[in-house]
């Protein structure tokens, strides 16, 4: 007996079309289809997570943290205008925002928009902050602002580690690192372009002060004031750059070429154009690092717009003495630094160790005008001792050069000497802690053990 499956049925008096069974193919033909979780990302979680637990124990984070709560921060307490009992929305604690630079800088990371994400998205970021947010305006305005009280740390840093004995500064390693300016090679003109950029720029800051209440299409008075501010500011730049051309022109006189080709930058009047390692032009900073060898602990810090780095020798003997409270026994520099008098205004207060011009048949004996200082530094070349020593320079002044590029010194984001003095200074306190956490982590209170030491 055959039964049609269009046929329907009866039950409780109620017809069921069986059209789509007859319809569906028999079992062992149909073709198999995997079953799979496929993600929904239109559903809301909640989650409950403790900041702490975010990371381990041993972080690099934690580390920068209990060194950004034990330094002196007074100096930038000092500017802070919210206090208790006034009006006013609380500033961000200055420990919050130096322990953010510190990280990012150990981490390669120069920009405030660049950190200013990372709080929001970065695990280790985020435990810095504890919760108080962070806008990148806030975070630029702090690390060009306080290159004083980045110098007085860098001080207690270095007294910190000579008062435990992990700095010894009987050996010092000075070299310099020109990192690129952020200022474009077109931005660089001469005397006459710069006049005419300056009427310019003053004729447009005139016009823009003329009222505009019979304008209709006029903008809004945030906008004008908006413009009002970039034009004066680019006065204010192309004036820095009309100071600072007397300054270049003696440099091209002293090369014997004409004053009139001297060039200042309407962006960055600081900023030099240098020869840089790869053989280049661009505009650059010329960063001067003095380096304890025995320790590798940056002891000197210094920021020249000259691409050379001959006569930075002396100021900076000069600053390490100030900063230690005493003067190396030994200076270790590369051929660019020993100028005859730069020898002879450190010589009674160390001994430099530099190479000496292979110029005539023997180039360490002492040649006539030589200065005591100079012949003494000629003879003392000479030995096979003094080799031996010089070897501690490359080992030394080069790794620190290395690191701070390998951490993100390529390319500088602020404009200024000050400012970017600042940004070397940094450099300088992030480089000198993770020292410090191989060296005496005791001076950060984590004991002798040293986690994630660099």
């Amino acid at each position: 007996m055959t039964h049609q499956a269009t046929t329907p049925l009866s039950l409780f008096d109620e017809e069921i079309d069986l059209s789509p069974l007859a319809s569906t193919p028999h079992p062992a033909t149909t073709p198999r289809v995997a079953r799979v979780l496929m993600p929904n990302r239109a559903q809301v979680e909640l989650r409950c997570i403790e900041l702490d637990a975010l990371l381990p124990e041993d972080h690099r984070a934690r580390v920068v943290w209990a060194y950004a709560e034990k330094v002196d921060l007074s100096a930038v307490y000092a500017g802070i205008r919210a206090v208790l009992g006034e009006s006013g929305r609380a500033a961000i604690a200055p420990e919050i925002l130096f322990a953010l630079w510190l990280y990012a800088t150990l981490e390669g990371v120069g920009s405030a928009r660049a950190i200013a994400r990372l709080t929001e998205a970065h695990d280790a970021y985020r435990w810095l902050c504890g919760g108080v947010r962070v806008n990148y305006h806030t975070l630029a305005d702090f690390r060009v602002a306080h290159e004083a009280a980045f110098d007085s740390l860098l001080t207690d840093s270095v007294a910190a580690l000579l008062s435990v004995g992990a700095v010894t500064l009987n050996r010092v390693a000075q070299d310099g690192v020109r990192v690129r300016a952020s200022a474009g090679a077109s931005s660089f003109r001469r005397r006459t372009s710069l006049e005419d950029c300056l009427e310019d720029a003053k004729a447009q800051v005139a016009a823009l002060k003329q009222p505009t209440d019979d304008d209709p299409g006029a903008a809004s008075r945030r906008e004008q004031a908006a413009r009002e501010r970039a034009c004066r500011e680019r006065q204010a730049r192309i004036e820095q750059a009309l100071e600072r051309l007397p300054e270049l022109e003696q440099i091209k006189t002293n090369q014997g070429k004409p004053a009139e080709k001297a060039r200042a930058s309407t962006t960055d009047a600081d900023a030099t154009v240098m020869k840089m390692a790869d053989g280049g032009f661009r505009p650059a900073y010329n960063g001067q690092y003095a380096t304890d060898t025995a320790s590798q602990v940056i002891v000197g810090v210094d920021v020249v717009t000259t691409g050379s780095d001959m006569g930075q020798l002396e100021p900076m003997v000069t600053q390490v003495s100030q900063r230690c409270g005493a003067t190396p026994d030994q200076w270790l520099v590369d051929g660019g630094y020993p100028a005859h008098s730069q020898l002879e205004a450190v010589a009674e207060r160390t001994e430099v160790y530099a190479p000496v011009p292979k110029a005539g048949v023997d180039p360490h004996a002492a040649k006539p005008g030589d200065s005591p200082a100079v012949a003494e530094w000629r003879e003392r070349m000479g030995t096979a001792e003094a080799k031996a020593i010089y070897k501690d320079r490359a080992a030394t002044a080069e790794c620190v050069n290395a690191l701070a590029r390998q951490r993100g010194l390529t390319l500088l984001r602020v404009r200024g000497k000050g400012k970017v003095r600042a940004v070397f200074l940094l450099h300088a306190l992030a480089h000198n802690l993770m020292r410090t956490l191989a060296l005496a982590p005791e001076l950060l209170g984590l004991g002798t053990a040293a986690p994630e030491a660099a």
